[in-house]
């Protein structure tokens, strides 16, 4: 029986948390910035309705439709049934909801949203706990890294929520900085990272012997600089992001990925893949003149990861896997490569807003130019991308 276009929205997990995803990073980052600027005041600080809603409304929502429709086949276990997706992606959709709305009316309604959040993410969590220990996989090394990124990006969301509650319980304990850097490092990048490391050598065909020690040492390396960085130790910071950009790097080209001559589709994860080493490289640069002459480059790090790396992989990735789970060729066409390239301008523009406030330039426009760029993104991939998952439609 053919699918009708009421019903295909919720035939398969990916496309109702990739819409929900792209839908939250238009308005939550519209939201933020004209907090940022001013305009309005909301219920919680500026800077932390940011960071929470980019990592779990935003990210999240991404990881999961991608997570749910691809777990399983890591694992060889069962494909997660339809009510349970459901349930998960209405339990997001009512927490973003109320997140939203309490931002502007209640902190208490803002606090029911991250309860209900965090509910639907440890739905999440378990049943990728299902899959793996049910998945009939006999190498399920890379499904374990996955499953503890998802663990750590627990214990951040309740860092976060507990940050929240302090307007009422009154402890004198600020875990934000600790809360930041745990979902930041340990959630979303080593989450990505462990994807990214499984998925791209194979769409690749590398054929370089896989390093067993690789992700371990790249875990207890994120695991040090999430301290490091919440306890503001410059010097051991810069250290780790030196041997972390190194490391990765020698190991990307170990690999030996075809990264010029390959087709768009490909050769976006590979961009994504060496802007990690890229992205720890300058973070150690831009400390190290931090340490130096004092002037603050106001999360360019940060931005470097969150942007070029993790954007444009999940971009990539999302590109793909909705083309491909629709029943097309995953191919991207001229348009798909410029939106893949406009992911790169829109990390410079914020790259250059950072080095703008380091240095003093006065520049603050390009304020305005980057988050006006990120919310064309997002809009021109949805338009584009929107239809297929809303509907089957063909490219």
């Amino acid at each position: 029986m053919t699918q009708t276009k009421q019903n295909y929205f919720l035939s398969q997990p990916h496309q109702p948390f990739f819409i929900l995803g792209v839908i939250n990073a238009v308005v939550m980052m519209l939201i933020f910035a004209l907090s940022y600027k001013g305009i309005f005041t909301l219920q919680i600080d500026s800077a932390n309705f940011h960071v929470y809603s980019l990592i779990f409304i935003v990210f999240t929502n991404v990881f999961t439709g991608f997570l749910f429709t691809t777990f399983p086949r890591f694992c060889q276990a069962e494909v997660i049934s339809k009510k349970y997706y459901i349930n998960v992606f209405y339990y997001n959709l009512l927490g973003s909801l109320l997140f939203l709305l309490g931002s502007f009316i209640s902190h208490i309604v803002l606090l029911i949203g991250m309860a209900i959040l965090f509910l639907a993410q440890v739905f999440i969590v378990l049943k990728l706990q299902e899959i793996y220990l049910n998945g009939a996989a006999a190498d399920k090394k890379d499904a374990f890294w996955i499953l503890t990124a998802q663990y750590f990006g627990l214990l951040g969301h309740i860092l976060f929520i507990e940050l929240e509650l302090n307007h009422y319980i009154g402890l004198d304990v600020n875990l934000l900085t600790l809360g930041v850097n745990i979902s930041f490092y340990m959630y979303l990048i080593f989450l990505a990272f462990s994807v990214a490391q499984r998925m791209i050598p194979f769409f690749s065909h590398s054929f370089a012997v896989k390093n067993e020690n690789f992700v371990k040492i790249i875990f207890v390396l994120f695991m040090l600089k999430s301290i490091l960085s919440a306890v503001d130790f410059k010097i051991a910071e810069i250290v780790i992001d030196l041997l972390l950009g190194v490391y990765m790097l020698l190991e990307f080209r170990r690999w030996e990925l075809p990264v010029l001559s390959s087709p768009a589709i490909l050769w976006v994860l590979h961009l994504s893949l060496f802007w990690l080493p890229a992205a720890f490289l300058l973070s150690a640069l831009s400390l190290t003149t931090e340490l130096l002459t004092g002037t603050s480059f106001y999360f360019l790090n940060i931005h470097l990861l969150a942007i070029g790396f993790l954007t444009t992989l999940l971009i990539g990735f999302g590109t793909r896997v909705t083309l491909g789970h629709s029943g097309q060729p995953p191919h991207a066409d001229k348009l798909a490569a410029n939106i893949f390239w406009f992911i790169q301008v829109v990390v410079i523009m914020r790259a250059l807003f950072s080095v703008n406030i380091a240095f003093g330039w006065g520049l603050n426009f390009l304020f305005d130019i980057s988050f006006t760029l990120w919310l064309i993104l997002f809009l021109v991939w949805a338009l584009r991308y929107g239809k297929v998952l809303i509907f089957g439609a063909k490219l």
